[in-house]
């Protein structure tokens, strides 16, 4: 019979090896554009780009590009290379910490993805399916640099899973290139070969992703190089700095990107609750800026937290205490953002991506006389610290009765105004509080007045001019949180009250399943903090209510992903040394637990069986016995394999009454066939380990058996060998025939 090679048109798997390829370029080029970090264009073109050459392979259409114009495209692109580096990416580069670096990492990804769409447009052999498959490889390495984000894992997974695919195909098209033997023609042989492969894939890539999973848990943590101190985010998030001008919170909340996520397990029942970022303290008509100056260090204590200033830890020293975690994004200020009066903090302030204890010991950070904590080592990348702090009560009565004895520091610093002050904010402010006399009843007044006078915008009309505190009083009377801040500040301090404007975030969402609040910029906020002798400072909010709760299903998918996302942070991007000890804690305590659970069950068990046991006994009298007599017998009968044996000839007789197409499948020749050498050697007659069945058919020579063994290998021979189709009918005849001789012997010859 003749045979022919088979064709690079006819290898095993062609469809699955097309799919594998494609799939695995288009999950690079996604987790790339998916990062956020690249241009528009590119985001666009590339995953179309590989679409359509997807499709156009798919279905059977040759390669668009030779390999000498995809040489010389690649050749002409290093040539552009350079203007991209020094003039096209700078301009996608936006705030970032190293703009010249990640203007060369644009540029990189830029080159990175036009080798891989022009070696796919190109692609004709297996070597070039190979080094397409290390480039989708350093795509996911580019990725890996430009995100943290759940939504990497997920794509990362496909083309895990396509990538295995991928090198299962292409060994099956090496091993086929030289075979001799023609590809199965039937359609449905190639459909189950698809089917067997796509499990392996599956198989191999759930099998790897849980034992990289295993590897990451329990393998020491070590600190990121170079890389995962420097920050490649394209937007940092403006606003909040030493000098902040009315209006720049106003655009901030326009966006709703999140910021932080702050980890508090139930929400906190305090109407006053604000992360606070920074305390301003001089306004000059249309800015708001800090002077305070005599920054001091605050180096972390012996177990690693950081201790705030002792004035901060004394005052206010009843109120609700709480406890939580904060996952700040990169955000273009020092500030750390901290609830009510912070009393300790600790974390890898430094950036980094390892949160051991010995990083925590290396960190610091500054305050000033306002309370504000900053960063040196900037917030440019994703931080994780946990906070201890502090809600002061509003107690009326006793800040009604703190009078007016303010330190000379307070006055000097608190009272300030701008040169150029309108003359009607002063009288305004007396008009207010005119039935008022107790400081804290005048700024109670004055921000319930702001609170029903004034509306809420994000659009605000008409010119400032050179005054807008004025222009948002007496002419608009609308505005955001900034104006009506600084309108509160700057009336009380015109009736010599104490005030400073506080910028940071509202509390934000409460998510009940992750126990966190999602802070967006959206919940950018401006307040006030009032000065009580003896009482602190105390946070007024004059800002009407804006606040609008979303509900619904798109809601609470969103309150999944938020779940995702901080338990991704917390446990994946954060994970370190002190994770793994509380993760070996758990599992101490839960085996521990498990194990008391499961032996206390199976007592219980045991004790019941053997409680019914003795009432059906007693219940039913002597045929009590009967069960353990039974029980004794299926030992036996487990002892001498019978279940088997009846389970194998009952798999069997079904098969040999199924449908035809089952009845002549070759596979059921050799299952007749084992048959048949488990009934003759039961009886004495095996099978050598050198004889083929049909010296083995020879060998047996009793009158009774020969014939009938003879023709049931001819039968089995030209099945299983010849490709005949399996007459199981006369196969299953001579099967009891051989069944009938040997049960009229005692003991068969050789």
């Amino acid at each position: 019979m003749a045979v022919t090679a088979v064709t690079p048109t006819a290898r095993p798997a062609e469809q699955f090896f097309r799919a594998s390829l494609s799939l695995l370029v288009l999950a690079s080029i996604l987790t790339l554009t998916s990062t956020g970090k690249l241009d528009l264009l590119t985001s666009l073109v590339a995953p179309l780009a590989a679409l359509h050459r997807s499709y156009r392979w798919w279905h059977g259409h040759p390669a668009e590009l030779s390999h000498r114009a995809a040489t010389w495209s690649l050749l002409a692109y290093l040539a552009f290379f350079p203007v991209d580096a020094l003039f096209l990416s700078r301009f996608f580069v936006g705030e970032v910490a190293n703009p010249p670096l990640f203007a060369l990492l644009l540029a990189v990804v830029h080159f990175l993805l036009f080798a891989m769409l022009i070696r796919f447009y190109s692609a004709s052999s297996d070597r070039d399916a190979l080094f397409l498959s290390m480039l989708a490889f350093a795509a996911i390495l580019a990725a890996a640099i430009l995100t943290v984000d759940t939504l990497f894992f997920t794509l990362f997974f496909c083309f895990l899973l396509s990538g295995v695919a991928t090198f299962i195909g292409l060994e099956l098209r090496r091993g086929a290139a030289g075979a001799v033997s023609p590809a199965p023609e039937r359609q449905g042989s190639e459909r189950k070969l698809n089917r067997a492969l796509s499990f392996a894939a599956v198989s191999v890539a759930v099998g790897a992703i849980l034992l990289g999973g295993l590897f990451f848990f329990f393998f020491p943590r070590f600190s990121a190089g170079y890389l995962g101190r420097v920050s490649f985010s394209p937007s940092l998030m403006t606003g909040f700095t030493e000098d902040v001008e009315l209006g720049q919170i106003g655009e901030i909340k326009k966006s709703s990107a999140v910021v932080m996520r702050v980890e508090t397990e139930k929400p906190i029942g305090y109407e006053w609750l604000r992360w606070r970022g920074i305390a301003l303290t001089t306004f000059d008509g249309k800015r708001w800026s800090s002077n305070q100056g005599g920054m001091r260090r605050l180096p972390p204590s012996a177990n690693g937290w950081i201790l705030t200033p002792e004035p901060a830890l004394k005052a206010n020293a009843s109120g609700q205490t709480i406890h939580y975690t904060v996952f700040l994004e990169p955000i273009a200020t020092d500030a750390i953002f901290v609830a009510g009066r912070a009393l300790s903090l600790q974390g890898n302030f430094s950036g980094g991506t390892t949160n051991s204890f010995a990083a925590m010991q290396r960190n610091y950070l500054f305050a000033d006389g306002t309370d504000t904590l900053t960063n040196p080592f900037h917030n440019f990348t994703s931080l994780r610290y946990a906070g201890i702090s502090r809600l002061p009560p509003r107690d009326a009565a006793k800040l009604g009765a703190s009078g007016t004895d303010y330190s000379r520091d307070i006055t000097s610093t608190y009272l300030q105004l701008p040169p150029e002050l309108d003359p009607r904010i002063p009288e305004l402010a007396r008009e207010i509080t005119k039935n008022a006399n107790t400081p804290f009843d005048k700024t109670v007044r004055v921000e319930a007045y702001l609170r029903t006078r004034y509306a809420y915008t994000l659009n605000l009309t008409g010119k400032p001019g050179q005054d807008p505190l004025a222009h948002f009083l007496f002419e608009t009377r609308a505005g955001h949180c900034e104006y009506f801040a600084s309108a509160m500040a700057i009336l009380l301090r015109t009736l010599g009250i104490p005030s400073r404007e506080v910028n940071g975030f509202l509390p934000g969402e409460y998510n009940d399943l992750a126990g966190d609040y999602i802070v967006r910029a959206s919940d950018a906020h401006s307040w006030v903090e009032v000065y009580f002798p003896g009482n602190g400072w105390q946070v007024f909010d004059p800002t009407p209510s804006s606040m609008e709760g979303g509900s619904g299903f798109l809601t609470r998918l969103g309150l999944y992903i938020d779940w995702m996302q901080i338990t991704w942070n917390d446990w994946v991007i954060g994970y370190d040394f002190t994770h793994q000890v509380t993760l070996a804690q758990s599992l101490q305590r839960s085996s521990k637990n498990w194990g008391e659970s499961a032996r206390a069950w199976f007592d219980r068990k045991e004790e019941d069986g053997k409680r019914r046991l003795k009432s059906w006994q007693l219940q039913h009298g002597s045929l009590g016995y009967l069960l353990p007599l039974a029980l004794v017998l299926w030992l036996v009968a487990l002892r001498f394999n019978v279940p088997v044996e009846v389970i194998q000839r009952l798999r069997l007789f079904l098969r040999l009454r199924a449908s035809k197409s089952i009845r002549t499948d070759p596979q059921l020749a050799s299952r007749l066939y084992a048959e048949l050498l488990r009934i003759l050697a039961r009886r004495g007659v095996s099978r050598g380990e050198a004889q083929t069945p049909l010296e083995f058919a020879a060998a047996v020579n009793a009158p009774q058996l020969a014939s009938a063994v003879q023709e049931f290998t001819q039968l089995y021979v030209h099945a299983r060998f010849g490709g005949a189709p399996c007459d199981s009918t006369r196969l299953g005849q001579l099967l009891e025939q051989v069944r009938a001789a040997l049960r009229g012997r005692s003991r068969p010859s050789h």
